[in-house]
């Protein structure tokens, strides 16, 4: 079985026995996307990126198909899920692919990115809080078993805070203030709902992947990001185009626009956290896929 992730800088199709891990995928394939290049001042998605959305579905069915598998579940983050025409995205793709794009909600996305990490460091029960920034949203989750008592999801995406906060090239420590006071008041008032005393802190996405590897961790090794080295990095991100944060360590060129809002949110939520977060490289599509697996496996045992 597998999942087809359409997400702003990609669409992954990730393939795994219905017995098997996601940590040995049979198919990982992978088509680049620039979605956040295409949405407009409505907050339309462009037929230029309807198109690439389009192609890329096809793209990865046709490599499923080709290995067998039938088995796929086509999600869309919130890239297309929160655009304006978001129903006539889904309309042209079924149109053209026959495949139907599927949402989750972002209380949804917290649980399986919290199943996700549970199930990476097969935590003995214990609290847990999984933070994981995406480019439209922030979710949050914690619990002390398998399963999240607490999820949330807030309008703190990194390419989000970019676009309502962050929109031209040269940033003034104004904006820069105005972010921080934002990001830390929406986070400290929702993290105060959590009832998870003295927490293991996770992190589950690119945006902190890219912070820890900026703040002085290892590629390849296991990764944590500190608050106290993120905070250094805020002024330096602030004063760099987005062409010159590209040539920074773990900075990507298609992330680099969006490192100084993610950055920001990301102080704000190890500022509430505790002040360090470990990286697990398992997110919402892994979730999604052991949810999947277990599913399967209850109708073979039933």
């Amino acid at each position: 079985m597998g999942v087809l992730d359409v997400g702003s800088f990609s669409a992954r199709l990730v393939v795994v026995p219905v017995d098997g891990s996601p940590r040995e995928p049979l198919v990982n394939h992978q088509t680049r996307l620039r979605l956040d290049r295409e949405l407009d001042v409505r907050g339309r998605l462009s037929d230029r990126g309807i198109d690439a959305v389009t192609a890329a579905v096809a793209a990865g069915m046709t490599t499923a198909y080709r290995h067998g598998v039938s088995d796929v579940y086509p999600l869309a983050t919130s890239s297309i899920r929160d655009a304006a025409n978001a129903a006539d995205v889904v309309r042209h793709v079924a149109g053209e692919t026959g495949v139907e794009l599927r949402f989750l909600s972002g209380r949804c996305e917290a649980e399986l990115t919290y199943l996700a990490a549970r199930r990476w460091y097969a935590a003995e029960p214990g609290p847990m809080l999984v933070l994981d920034i995406g480019g439209g949203t922030v979710e949050l989750a914690a619990g002390s078993g398998e399963k999240a008592t607490f999820a949330r999801s807030l309008p703190l995406g990194a390419r989000s805070m970019t676009r309502d906060w962050l929109p031209s090239e040269r940033v003034s420590n104004k904006q820069v203030k105005a972010l921080r006071a934002h990001a830390l008041d929406v986070v400290t008032t929702t993290l105060g709902a959590a009832d998870v005393d003295d927490p293991r802190v996770v992190g589950c996405s690119k945006v902190l992947q890219q912070l820890a590897r900026l703040a002085g961790a290892r590629p390849g090794k296991c990764k944590e990001l500190r608050l106290d080295d993120l905070r250094a990095w805020i002024p330096r991100l602030a004063a760099l185009p987005p062409s010159k944060r590209a040539e920074l360590p773990g900075i990507s060129r298609s992330r680099a626009h969006q490192a100084l809002a993610g950055a920001i949110v990301a102080e704000a939520l190890l500022t509430v956290a505790g002040g360090k977060v470990t990286i697990c490289p398992w997110s919402t599509r892994d979730g999604l896929l052991l949810t999947l697996q277990d599913k399967a496996a209850g109708r073979r045992a039933a």
